[in-house]
């Protein structure tokens, strides 16, 4: 059964929308989740090994996770709770280049953030800063977190695209038939509750681990 998704307006739209997009500069496109090291190591090869891959990241790993942190940030009233938030998303990476990821492109999303819209976002995990920002726009946390999770998977297949022989017809496909499965997250991560925390995508957290002595790779972790 769907899941619903919030009625936004088309200014709340648009506005995640331009956070979300490609173009903003956060970087994302440097950065494979240990993809890079995964793809090296033979335990994806092509598209449907991909998808079965992103599938446990969302559904397992860090997808469910950065999904919680941003609903916790969401729901945070005051500047300390959502410091402990944080603290929390940098305790939950599982190793330094994961660490890296989500610091980095929570920095520069905060930097952009703040000089366009306003408030206090700098030095914050990116799922964190997203949710605080998201919060202050008086944001739809389940479009919010929807959207967030798609550009996630987005850009782990664009990089998949890079490194395997994934054409870009069978890419929007595996982007389509993932997508589906986002609302259910939200939905289960909504409440926020960091007591709920869990990941159990072990070989995505060691392919991470691995990228940090890879001696030929293209991405920053």
């Amino acid at each position: 059964m769907a899941t619903a998704i919030s009625t936004a307006t088309n200014n709340q739209i648009l506005t995640l929308s331009q956070w979300l997009t490609p173009s903003y500069p956060v970087g994302a496109f440097a950065y494979s989740h240990g993809l890079e090291a995964a793809a090296d190591q033979g335990w994806v090869t092509h598209g449907p090994s991909l998808e079965d891959w992103l599938g446990e990241v969302l559904e397992l790993g860090a997808g469910r996770s950065d999904a919680l942190f941003l609903a916790a940030a969401w729901h945070a009233q005051t500047a300390q709770e959502l410091e402990e938030v944080d603290a929390n998303a940098r305790a939950f990476a599982a190793s330094k280049e994961r660490l890296f990821e989500t610091s980095q492109q929570g920095q520069s999303f905060g930097l952009v953030t703040e000089t366009i819209w306003g408030g206090r976002l700098t030095g914050l995990t990116y799922p964190v800063a997203l949710g605080a920002a998201a919060a202050a726009q008086n944001l739809p946390l389940d479009l919010t977190q929807v959207m967030y999770l798609q550009a996630f998977v987005s850009n782990l297949i664009a990089a998949g695209q890079r490194l395997l022989p994934v054409g870009q017809t069978e890419g929007q496909q595996i982007l389509q038939r993932l997508s589906a499965r986002l609302p259910k997250i939200a939905a289960e991560t909504a409440s926020g509750d960091l007591t709920r925390l869990s990941a159990t995508a072990f070989l995505a957290d060691i392919a991470a681990m691995k990228h940090e002595t890879q001696r030929s790779r293209i991405f920053r972790t």
